[in-house]
């Protein structure tokens, strides 16, 4: 699905002055049950226990843009799955180690991660994945070391399907496994989306952030094509939407145009409760889980689990 270009120009009347109601960190019910997509709310229901584990889903947390909830996303995403009594594995394929540093580890005290999973022989996959504080949820860390990777890659046969070769041992373990991918459209990029079955598209409430898209799906149009046929995109997820300012509503109003029922019908509010969580290095639904972020990952989690 190609995106024209055009489907992402401003309004003549865009207007980004901001309105002065304030915004509580509680959850509040929409007017006849619309959500702030501007469509009817879709009653998804708890999903029912599984009886058998695996094999896993992977989903690519994927953006370009930096800054726009892929990290945060992936940490209470998987941690709300779990919760709902799903095996998560976050694998964090971002050099920078942020999910990583999200679940309280420390990158640069790692002696292996997945780059040596990925360029050793000798390193197995099972021997460095990390329990975190979450039960059922496992972490499979990363540091600056994976940057070295995506250079020596290049030379290797069959480079783009790294990853996919790497995860090949857990699959049957997990219920799902998110990649947490770096901010570029770059060789372990490549890798995460010929690894994933779908792709999950965190997309800031910003009008720059709605003109990268279009780029984004080119190239997932692409590996698709090219590399992996089962890929689709799960959903795009609105991300640090502000609904006092016109300029947020905006730019929902234009994803869900251009985008339909691929919009998750979850979505998530600025809320100072995210930094606090990286922090903590906790998820969100086990720092403050009574609050509006850990009932919209909830409800994401939910979305997912029926898609």
């Amino acid at each position: 699905m190609s995106t024209p270009e055009h489907a992402f120009a401003p309004r003549a009347d865009l207007n980004l002055a901001p309105h002065a109601a304030p915004v509580d960190d509680v959850a509040h019910e929409q007017v006849d049950g619309i959500g702030p997509t501007g469509r009817t709310r879709r009653h998804i229901p708890d999903p029912p226990p599984l009886l058998h584990h695996g094999p896993a889903k992977i989903l690519a947390v994927c953006n370009q843009k930096g800054g726009v909830g892929k990290t945060t996303t992936t940490i209470n995403l998987g941690a709300a799955l779990a919760e709902y009594g799903r095996r998560v594995l976050l694998v964090d394929f971002d050099p920078q180690g942020a999910l990583s540093v999200g679940l309280g580890v420390h990158p640069h005290q790692l002696e292996t991660t997945i780059y040596n999973v990925i360029m050793e022989n000798d390193t197995a996959v099972p021997d460095v994945i990390r329990k975190t504080m979450v039960d059922d949820m496992d972490l499979l860390p990363s540091n600056i070391d994976l940057s070295a990777a995506e250079i020596q890659l290049v030379s290797e046969v069959g480079r783009e399907h790294t990853l996919v070769r790497t995860l090949r041992p857990v699959i049957d373990h997990y219920d799902y496994v998110l990649v947490d991918c770096q901010p570029s459209l770059g060789l372990l990029t490549v890798n995460a989306l010929a690894a994933a079955d779908g792709v999950l598209i965190p997309l800031e409430c910003e009008f720059f952030s709605l003109r990268g898209v279009a780029l984004l799906i080119d190239t997932i149009e692409k590996v698709k094509e090219r590399l992996n046929p089962k890929l689709n995109i799960t959903g795009i997820l609105a991300t640090m939407y502000d609904p006092r300012t016109l300029h947020s509503r905006e730019v929902m109003a234009r994803v869900v145009e251009a985008f339909g029922d691929i919009v998750f019908d979850a979505v998530i509010n600025r809320t100072v409760r995210f930094p606090e969580t990286t922090v903590a290095g906790e998820p969100i639904t086990r720092w403050a889980p009574r609050s509006s972020g850990a009932n919209a990952y909830r409800a994401l989690a939910r979305e997912v689990i029926a898609r």
